[in-house]
């Protein structure tokens, strides 16, 4: 008679987590590419002082609508306005898109003027650049970016309100209100202003680095044309008790902001540890398995809170009846120091346990949205359903 494995992931923090892949220096609340060089507000004197017209607002709602296709929030970074003007982040088209006068066009004029005149601060403060062209070479390099929320609420007519970060969980800050004539005058902006008239705040990126659950299935065939809409079965179908099953997430739902609105969408990064297809019958069996980790990102936009995004997503492509539970993580992105979350994957054979070492990353100073395991029984249960996990909604099912 075959004796048969049962495996189960047992999620543990460990207590001391040395190991570190990206360490942030200095006061945490101040990007390394603001000390000395790049000041928020600045950038955003230099885009208010700059004649902004009908093509230079299409030129960056352009590139906003191009994030949001490719799955990421509504942003325009400096290094896409001056090397591929129009182009979002995940696009990669060979060239860029053709405006009479790109926006990169009129901010440097904007700097040149700066220096020739030695006005805004570029002569005086400590680490400054030395000229206009290394002062759009560090912006270029930096990660900040235009960030315009609600932009799809934009009619095609006006012009924009330029603000910035504020980094200090404000929820109004001064903005730069444009006229049709070119006069600029100072007004508070909140949310509720960007909802509406156009507002482009001067933020930083947080997620250009990463690539988004839409990216993954444009660059992965086995997700399907048209961004995966093809999944291994329909929703609804559900195996028996003796067939390997598809762990799928079909739809989330953030009930909550875990940023300032200036900050822009909240960033959740899913993850799943398990042994997929985990069949083992023998202790040699044990050698031909690892643990995974399935590992993506969603954007949830300002837009979006309260509201079920389909999304499909496979965790466990093979859940056999030999894995009884999975670690299961929902984090939303603050960075930090680069930890781990250690998990372990006990199998019991013959009065005999066998493990497995698991580690997951996690930031330092990332929201813990839910942590913990996901037992066979309770997505048996709930399979298709929707699930609370912290403030955010799940629907899971095995198919």
């Amino acid at each position: 008679m075959k004796k048969s494995f049962i495996i189960a992931l047992a999620a543990a923090v460990a207590a001391g987590l040395s190991s570190c892949e990206k360490v942030d220096t200095g006061d945490p609340s101040v990007p390394p590419s603001e000390r000395g060089t790049i000041v928020l507000e600045e950038v955003a004197e230099i885009f208010a002082s700059i004649p902004i017209g009908p093509e230079q607002m299409a030129e960056v709602r352009d590139a906003v609508a191009s994030s949001t296709e490719y799955g990421y929030d509504e942003e325009y970074t400096m290094r896409s306005l001056f090397e591929s003007p129009g182009t979002g982040v995940g696009e990669t088209k060979a060239s860029p898109k053709e405006y009479e006068t790109p926006l990169r066009d009129l901010f440097r004029a904007a700097v040149e003027e700066r220096f020739a005149t030695r006005s805004g601060g570029f002569a005086t403060r400590a680490g400054a650049p030395a000229d206009a062209d290394e002062y759009i070479a560090a912006l270029t390099s930096s990660d900040v970016q235009i960030y315009w929320p609600y932009s799809e609420l934009w009619s095609g007519s006006g012009s924009p309100v330029i603000t910035y970060d504020p980094r200090d969980n404000s929820e109004t800050n001064v903005g730069y209100s444009i006229s049709e004539d070119g006069s600029v005058r100072e007004i508070v902006v909140d949310e509720k202003t960007a909802t509406e008239r156009p507002v482009w705040v001067i933020n930083y990126n947080d997620d250009s680095a990463f690539t988004s659950l839409e990216l993954l299935r444009r660059q992965d065939p086995d997700w399907g044309h048209g961004g995966g809409e093809i999944i291994v079965h329909s929703p609804g179908t559900k195996a028996s008790s003796d067939d390997t099953r598809t762990l799928i997430l079909r739809s989330f739902k953030m009930n909550r902001h875990y940023d300032t609105w200036f900050a822009g969408a909240s960033e959740f990064f899913v993850k799943c540890g398990s042994v997929n297809g985990f069949k083992a019958t023998t202790e040699a069996d044990m050698l031909l398995y690892s643990p995974t980790v399935t590992d993506f990102m969603i954007v949830v936009k300002r837009n979006q809170k309260g509201k079920e995004i389909p999304f499909n997503a496979v965790l466990i492509s093979e859940w056999t009846n030999q894995l009884s539970s999975c670690a299961f993580l929902i984090t939303e992105d603050d960075g930090g120091t680069q930890d781990k979350w250690k998990c372990s994957a006990v199998v019991k054979y013959n009065s005999k346990s066998y493990g497995f070492e698991i580690e997951i990353p996690i930031n330092s100073r990332d929201d813990i949205v839910w942590r913990g395991q996901l037992t066979r029984s309770y997505v048996e249960k709930y399979s298709g359903e929707t699930g609370h996990f912290g403030d955010v909604e799940l629907v899971l099912e095995l198919i």
